[in-house]
């Protein structure tokens, strides 16, 4: 195959001769390559165009379109050699492989599909889609990922599943954070939106219908086997796992709580947010409240759809709701409102109506009647203390708080004075306050403090205490086995014993 520029080469030597030897002469090429152009140029023809020659496999060009069409263009083309090889072809598996790509190609042509561009209206549609979220504690999350065509504003929610009632939480989150609720819902073909497809025909669930007139709304699937109809929010989730889903690529860090999770969903879009998109050249948040896409939403329903989250219960002043005749907690600041509960498997799921809209709190084992599921972190933390300062005096008569006022020696004693069961523990107090007007507080509270570390609480015995501080200063000793008057048994040790023995 000559270039372009030698076929022009031969053309000028065959206009200046007038001859195909001649002509061939000056190119440096044969008379018959110089007469094959000059006829094609005579034609009309380009004289680019290649004359085809007879192959070995032109005989079998036939039975390679049949192969093609009915694989519907999905045929190998080593499958194809095997074919036509039984059919008696004796050439090489590299000439059937461009034969057989060059009847794709050609099928293909005449059955590719042509898109036209969507311009988006604003606060029409709005699409939703999932993505295979992170582990936490081995358990499999999915990220919601909604997002309006229009504005390109995204939305992204963890959930721990995705069940009716998950959706709908989803939905009323979404549309609070958006300001207002679109025209259409497009979504997949899920079994908790389409129950089953009659005739290409899209079968609602009645309870998703329910859902959309609720919020004023309706809410559509994409064609079945198409995802270019719903190519959007499928590019929403990709970016999402990309951002959110720790791998070798992006070299995040295992989330250790679904807190933790719900702290990031919530960064990352705020982020990709206020990120100009390639496409608009503006920031989604802006094109969202500035642009007046919001403003076309339809109003928002004060109330959520709660049908979905289960039936009603009132949280107990114990942080607790009853159900099945079982105790589970819930979050201490949910103490006297209204929660939804439901069983999902063997999980009970409670679902509270916030200012944001419905949030999973709380999540349990189901648990049997006489055994409640309560879980700490549902408490507010308490200080541990110690079983002397849970006992700690609080004065609530004039006498008492005159006591106390001696000071930490006062407390001690009668905290002491109470374990041990000690009588006339008023009148004692009102001693020791008056010796502490003859003798000073500071004696006195070291009197008292001293008594209580001896187990000394008879009478005058804190006077004693006052004598014997006076006289010297050494660290009180309490009574013991140790320090007893009582003889010991050591003599016995050699009863019945000879005098050798012994």
């Amino acid at each position: 195959m000559k270039s372009g520029r030698e076929i022009v080469e031969i053309l000028e030597a065959y206009d200046l001769t007038g001859s195909y030897r001649a002509a061939a002469e000056l190119a440096g090429c044969d008379y018959h390559t110089v007469a094959r152009y000059v006829k094609l140029r005579n034609e009309g023809r380009s004289s680019e165009e290649r004359l085809h020659r007879a192959r070995p496999i032109d005989e079998f060009m036939d039975k390679i379109e049949e192969l093609v069409a009915r694989s519907g263009g999905r045929v190998r083309a080593d499958v194809v050699h095997r074919r036509i090889t039984a059919m008696g072809f004796a050439g090489g598996e590299r000439t059937t492989r461009r034969a057989v790509a060059a009847v794709k190609q050609a099928w293909q042509a005449g059955r590719r599909r042509v898109f036209r561009p969507w311009i988006a209206e604003p606060s029409l549609w709005m699409q939703f889609d999932w993505g295979e979220g992170p582990r936490i504690g081995g358990r499999r999350t999915s990220l919601w990922c909604a997002w309006l065509p229009w504005s390109r504003f995204r939305v992204v929610i963890p959930v721990f599943d995705k069940t009716l009632p998950t959706i709908v939480a989803c939905l009323d989150a979404t549309m609070r954070r958006l300001g207002g609720v679109p025209a259409y819902v497009l979504t997949d073909k899920e079994k908790t939106i389409t129950v089953e497809h009659v005739a290409d025909v899209a079968v609602r669930n009645p309870e998703i219908v329910q859902v959309a007139r609720h919020y004023g709304m309706t809410i559509r699937t994409c064609v079945p086997a198409d995802p270019q109809s719903k190519g959007g929010s499928e590019n929403a989730v990709k970016i999402a796992k990309a951002d959110l889903v720790p791998t070798t690529a992006n070299l995040l860090e295992n989330y250790r709580t679904f807190a933790e999770l719900e702290a990031a969903c919530r960064d990352f879009t705020a982020q990709i947010n206020q990120r100009i998109h390639r496409e608009t050249r503006r920031r989604p948040a802006e094109a969202l409240v500035e642009e007046e896409e919001q403003a076309r939403l339809h109003p928002l329903p004060q109330q959520p759809f709660t049908v979905a989250f289960g039936t009603t219960r009132r949280v107990n002043w114990d942080c607790t709701i009853s159900v099945d005749g079982v105790r589970y907690s819930v979050p201490h600041d949910l103490v006297d409102t209204r929660v939804w509960a439901r069983f999902h498997g063997d999980e009970l799921i409670v679902t509270a109506v916030t200012g944001n809209g419905p949030v999973e709190v709380a999540r349990h084992q189901r648990a049997q009647p006489g055994s409640p599921s309560i879980i700490d972190e549902h408490y507010p933390p308490r200080a541990r203390q110690s079983d002397t300062a849970e006992r700690t005096p609080r004065a609530h008569t004039a006498e008492e708080a005159t006591f106390l006022a001696l000071g930490p020696g006062a407390a001690a004693w009668l905290v002491e004075a109470g374990a041990a069961g000690i009588r006339r523990v008023r009148r004692k107090m009102a001693e020791a306050v008056a010796l502490a007007k003859l003798h000073g507080v500071a004696e006195v509270d070291q009197a008292l403090g001293t008594a209580a570390l001896a187990g000394r609480f008879a009478d005058n015995d804190v006077i004693r205490i006052l004598a014997h501080q006076s006289e010297n200063d050494t660290e009180p000793t309490r009574a013991s086995e140790t320090h007893s008057l009582q003889p010991g048994t050591s003599a016995w040790s050699t009863f019945g014993m000879t005098g050798d023995q012994a």
